[in-house]
């Protein structure tokens, strides 16, 4: 139990960290050398490919990678019956970035939404199904509630 809690303790921490951190990726462009076509890196040579540096390069990839991760975190922390909805943004923003990635795409960010309207129907289908299924547990769940409001105040007769 206690190796279960500090492991929980430091996943939510890393997460933590992460979320915080997220901003500072968005201005990380701005540390690169400006107008340079090859970035030497520690992970290997980033090469700026149809953009016209590598500074504008990072600045379209983080641009995408970073609402994407935002969504990836939200998605595997929520709970709630509807986080298959963020499966949808989730889709776009990753079309988006492979869009950023291959430079061979003459345009970006005007034709990804097509790609996803299948992800989109299944989903849709999906969260129809899980709300027509979990409807009759709502309708309990009020009426449980009103009763309970009900047993609280009794009527005064005469």
């Amino acid at each position: 139990m206690k190796g279960n809690k500090k492991t929980s303790l430091l996943i939510g921490s890393l997460m933590a960290v992460l979320i915080v951190t997220t901003p500072y990726l968005l201005y990380f462009y701005q540390s690169i050398p400006p107008d340079i076509e090859n970035w030497d890196t520690l992970f290997g040579v980033i090469k700026s490919g149809y953009y016209p540096s590598v500074g504008l390069y990072i600045y379209y990839f983080s641009s995408k990678f970073v609402p994407l991760i935002l969504l990836f975190i939200w998605f595997i922390t929520n709970k709630h019956w509807w986080v298959h909805a963020l499966i949808i943004p989730i889709t776009v923003y990753l079309f988006q970035l492979i869009a950023v990635i291959n430079d061979s795409e003459l345009y970006m960010d005007e034709v990804e939404f097509i790609y996803t309207v299948p992800f989109l129907v299944v989903i849709f289908v999906i969260l129809y199904f899980v709300r027509s299924k979990l409807s009759i547990y709502i309708q309990a769940v009020d009426l449980k509630r009103e009763m309970d409001d009900n047993m609280k105040t009794p009527k005064k007769f005469g």
